[in-house]
């Protein structure tokens, strides 16, 4: 794994995985195919092959799925 694919997919989520809108208005996508898509396109406009995520992730669309349960639950937990 590159230290430099790593980087750029934190870079990435911390951008681009947000909770659900409360409203369920359009917002923030919650398409894992279409958030997948567009991780490995951005990696590879910035040179980083998918096989680079690969190693530093496993499954990208289980992964991003993963932030998006994490972050929709965070989401309705009370403060």
């Amino acid at each position: 794994m590159s230290d430099r694919a790593r980087e750029f997919i934190d870079f990435w989520v911390e951008n681009s995985i947000h909770a659900v809108e409360q409203d369920h208005t359009a917002g923030a996508s919650q398409d894992v195919p279409e958030l997948s898509r567009r991780l490995i396109e951005a990696a590879k406009g910035q040179g980083i092959p998918e096989a680079d995520l690969r190693a530093a992730i496993g499954d990208i669309a289980a992964y991003i799925e993963e932030l998006l349960r994490a972050a929709n639950s965070e989401r309705r937990r009370p403060t």
